[in-house]
């Protein structure tokens, strides 16, 4: 006979659980909606990893300051990567959660929903934190604006009006609170909320962000634009897939076996498209530029630079990828043992990287050092 237990309510909970007895990690690990501490750990750690990466992407290639021109507080110089980095992590995270449901199925939904019901409530701090640092973007984008003074509302209106990142931003804003309001209608609801439609707006709302940056260039402007947008949906549905996957199935081995051979197909695709969009909008950006010449233009440019740092990354990245489809997948679905979660774990904090890197090449000059 089961007991039904009431829902609980309020913030989440930091919980202490014990493994059952002979199951890896039999120890007491602290649990947060349901992920362990290693995964937290990870997560943490590609978080931490982005940030690196954005911050000392923009040092490097910041463009000395302009005699007689006001520059923006270092506040202001910061904490737009670091704001932008945010929206991007944090608008991934909940396309991947939403996308999850897909990769596990409802085969078994006396294994798979308390899993999903777990993610609901990391879903919604995500959406949250999408949505907040997308507000809080253009206002710093604003106030870069204007060094030295504090924008009014008034400002950031007038931003948002006439400058195409600010209603990017605003749009992909509203988009994190539409994601909230979905991903609370499905804690009520279940999966009556199509995954779907949950993983829909999160990938909608990641295509105005190409609008704060990239694409610059005019003579291949609709050609660009179709390219990168491709770009950023493949590379949010991979890692933010990817990270769902490691973070809530690391430690059920039956799940795990089910949901990572349909994120390996849909991963491999990713990586396909994300590889030639990218090396094709790198290109284009420099070889359309009338101030350089390829390929000197790699290595003799802000731009350049960050392309080659973003390839080798993602060129780590592949690899990695290679590897557990090659060699741990297999072992994966004959319920073995496996260092997959080690292996994932360090793809997504390269991957990481390889968005922190790709956020200060948004802010990047092709001007010559």
């Amino acid at each position: 006979m089961t007991r039904s237990h009431p829902p609980r309510t309020g913030a989440p909970r930091v919980l202490a659980r014990r493994a059952p007895a002979g199951s890896p990690g039999g120890s007491v690990q602290p649990v947060f909606a349901g992920v362990t501490r290693s995964a937290a750990v990870f997560a943490l750690l590609v978080g931490a990893a982005a940030l690196v990466a954005v911050l000392v992407s923009s040092g490097v290639t910041r463009m000395p300051p302009i005699a007689g021109l006001a520059e923006p507080s270092p506040v202001v110089r910061w904490g737009i990567p670091t704001a932008r980095i945010l929206v991007d992590l944090a608008a991934v995270t909940t396309a991947g959660l939403a996308l999850l449901a897909r990769f596990i199925g409802f085969d078994r939904p006396e294994r798979s929903e308390p899993v999903l019901r777990r993610t609901y409530r990391v879903a919604e701090w995500s959406a949250w934190t999408w949505t907040v640092a997308a507000v809080v973007s253009v206002v710093l984008l604003t106030a870069e604006l204007q060094p030295g003074s504090v924008p009014s509302p008034g400002d950031v209106w007038t931003y948002v009006a006439s400058i195409a990142a600010g209603k990017g931003l605003l749009l992909s804003a509203g988009c994190g609170l539409l994601s909230v309001w979905l991903v609370r209608l499905t804690r009520r609801h279940g999966e009556r909320v199509p995954a779907e439609l949950r993983a829909g707006v999160a990938l909608f709302g990641l295509l105005p962000l190409p609008l704060t940056g990239h694409a610059t260039n005019w003579d291949y402007h609709d050609l660009s634009m179709v390219s990168m947008e491709l770009h950023v949906v493949a590379a949010s549905a991979w890692a933010g897939g990817l990270g769902a996957v490691v973070v809530f199935l690391s430690g059920r081995a039956d799940l795990l076996a089910v949901a990572l051979p349909r994120f390996s197909r849909l991963a491999t695709w990713c990586v396909v498209v994300v590889g030639l969009s990218g090396v094709f909008n790198g290109l284009l950006e420099l070889a359309v530029s009338p101030v350089t010449n390829l390929p000197e233009s790699l290595w003799q440019t802000r731009y350049g630079v960050l392309i080659l740092a973003k390839t080798a990354l993602m060129i780590v990245v592949a690899a990695i990828a290679v590897v557990v489809r090659q060699r741990l997948l297999p072992r994966i679905l004959d319920r073995r043992r496996t260092a997959v979660a080690v292996w994932c774990g360090w793809e997504l904090v390269v991957l990481g990287m390889a968005f922190g890197v790709a956020v200060a090449l948004t802010r990047s000059s092709v001007l010559p050092f």
